[in-house]
């Protein structure tokens, strides 16, 4: 039980100080073009291949065991992790280490587990939502909205990182903040 709380509590803080869900490897993405798109694509993968396994999870589990949804999710995750490397190999031996990099940081990121969650809740409180269509059809639009997230963040990531920024604000403090005033303007169009 000690483990499941402990998972629960650095999961609940990695969604909390990351509410935009994957931020660290946003920085990371945000980089240069071709992580971009690489690191976009895996996850994008990720979510919507995650989510069927969580509709599938979420639909064989008996109720009496939901406490163990997160352990579930986790390793799921970490089987899909372990099937794409292993696919990244046999599909292209001169590739993978390029590859492997790309589903390294988007495997276990709070954008894939996060999405898992979300979807979760909305299902639990729209019944509708229940399908295996629903789940991937969010999980297709939160790897989307990832996408589109670090192309907002590249758009300044080299202005907030540039000599003109202070010292002691250029680099994280300045895209964290950055990012804060983006989710506000984003949060306010639902």
């Amino acid at each position: 039980m000690y483990l499941v709380n402990d998972i629960i509590a650095f999961l609940a803080a990695n969604l909390i100080l990351s509410q935009a869900l994957g931020t660290s490897t946003l920085f990371v993405a945000a980089d240069s073009k071709r992580k971009l798109v690489g690191t976009a694509c895996c996850i994008t993968i990720f979510t919507t291949c995650g989510s069927i396994g969580a509709f599938m999870i979420r639909k064989l589990l008996p109720s009496e065991y939901a406490d163990l949804t997160l352990l579930l999710y986790i390793l799921m995750i970490g089987v899909l992790y372990v099937g794409f490397l292993t696919a990244a190999y046999f599909i292209n031996q001169e590739r993978f280490v390029n590859i492997r990099k790309y589903i390294h940081l988007s495997a276990f990121n709070c954008a894939v587990i996060g999405t898992l969650f979300t979807m979760d809740q909305k299902a639990a409180n729209n019944p509708a939502l229940f399908t295996m269509k629903e789940y991937v059809r969010f999980g297709f639009k939160a790897g989307i909205g990832f996408i589109t997230a670090a192309l907002i963040l590249t758009a300044a990531f080299r202005k907030l990182n540039s000599s003109k920024v202070p010292s002691s604000f250029r680099g994280g403090p300045a895209i964290l903040i950055y990012l804060g005033i983006i989710s506000m303007a984003v949060y306010s169009l639902k």
